[in-house]
C-alpha cells in the first residue's frame, strides 16, 4: 500500500481521534478497540487495513461477509509479502447486523463476535449451531436505548433477562451490551444516550455473580460521527466504517451508520 493512500491516511486519522478521546476522558488507550466496519467494501480494503495492523472487522450482510472472509483467508495464506508469523495472526470477524433465523448457522460457523442479539430464539440457535471446535461465540446483547420503532434491540428493562438467558447457553459467552442511538449532532444528547447504556451495563454487571461479572466487560457503542462521545461514556469498542472507508450506498431496510 502506498504510504500516502487515502485508506492509510483515514486509518491514521481515526486512530488519532481515538487517542485524543481516550486522553480527554482520562482512559487508558488500550481500553478502547477499533472495529473496522467493512460492509459493502471489498476484501482488498480489508487486506490493506490488515497490513497496517487492523485485526477486527465488522459485517452486516451474511453472504457478502462469507465471500469476503473466504477471500481474505485465501489471500492471506498465500501472501508472499507477509512474514509467516504475520500470516498466522487471524482476523477477527464481528457480525453487527440484524439476524434472521435462517441465517444463524453461517453466522455461528464463521464469526467470532456477534453484536446484535436481541431475542432468546436467535441466541439459542446460535449456540446450537456453533461448531464445538471453534469455542464460544463472544456476544453482545443489543439494546434499543432511544426507543425507535425502526431500530433493532431489546428494551432496556428487558436486557437483564436476555443476558441471563444467553448466559445459560453453552456455546455463547456474553460480553456486554451494544446500542446504536438515533443519529444527532447534539453532543449532549449523544452523551446521554451512551450514558444510558453504560448505566444499564453497570446495573447488570452488579447483579451478576462475580465470575460472570468479570467477563461482562464490553460496551460496543460509537461510530464515525460520535466516537468521542461514546469513549467519554465508557465505550470499549467503537465501530467505524465511513471515517475509514468513505461513504457507502445505502441498502434498503438496513442501518448504514458506522
Amino acid at each position: 500500500m502506498n504510504g500516502d493512500s487515502p485508506l492509510r491516511q483515514n486509518y491514521e486519522r481515526v486512530l488519532a481521534r481515538i487517542d485524543r478521546a481516550c486522553e480527554a476522558a482520562a482512559r487508558p488507550r488500550a481500553s478502547v478497540h477499533l472495529l473496522a466496519v467493512s460492509k459493502t467494501f471489498p476484501a482488498a480494503d480489508v487486506l490493506a487495513l490488515a497490513a497496517l495492523g487492523q485485526r477486527a472487522f465488522g459485517e452486516n450482510y451474511v453472504q457478502e461477509a462469507l465471500d469476503k472472509i473466504a477471500a481474505c483467508r485465501d489471500e492471506r495464506s498465500r501472501a508472499g509479502g507477509l512474514s509467516w508469523p504475520e500470516r498466522r495472526k487471524p482476523l477477527s470477524w464481528h457480525f453487527i447486523g440484524p439476524i434472521q433465523s435462517n441465517k444463524t448457522r453461517p453466522i455461528a460457523e464463521h464469526f467470532d463476535w456477534i453484536h446484535s442479539v436481541d431475542r432468546e430464539k436467535i441466541a439459542r440457535r446460535l449456540s446450537e449451531q456453533r461448531p464445538p471446535a471453534f469455542g464460544p461465540l463472544q456476544l453482545c446483547v443489543q439494546v434499543n436505548v432511544s426507543g425507535e420503532a425502526s431500530k433493532s434491540g431489546v428494551a432496556p428493562d428487558e436486557a437483564f433477562a436476555l443476558v441471563q438467558a444467553c448466559r445459560e447457553l453453552p456455546a455463547l459467552r456474553v460480553r456486554g451490551l451494544t446500542a446504536i442511538p438515533e443519529p444527532t449532532d447534539d453532543a449532549s444528547l449523544q452523551r446521554r444516550r451512551f450514558a444510558q447504556l453504560r448505566e444499564l451495563h453497570e446495573r447488570i454487571r452488579a447483579a451478576l455473580d462475580p465470575e460472570a461479572a468479570g467477563g461482562f466487560d464490553t460496551l460496543s457503542m460509537g461510530m464515525s460521527a460520535d466516537l468521542e462521545s461514546a469513549i467519554a461514556e465508557g465505550s470499549t469498542i467503537v465501530r467505524i466504517g465511513t471515517a475509514l472507508f468513505g461513504s457507502r450506498p445505502p441498502k434498503a431496510g438496513a442501518s448504514v451508520m458506522t
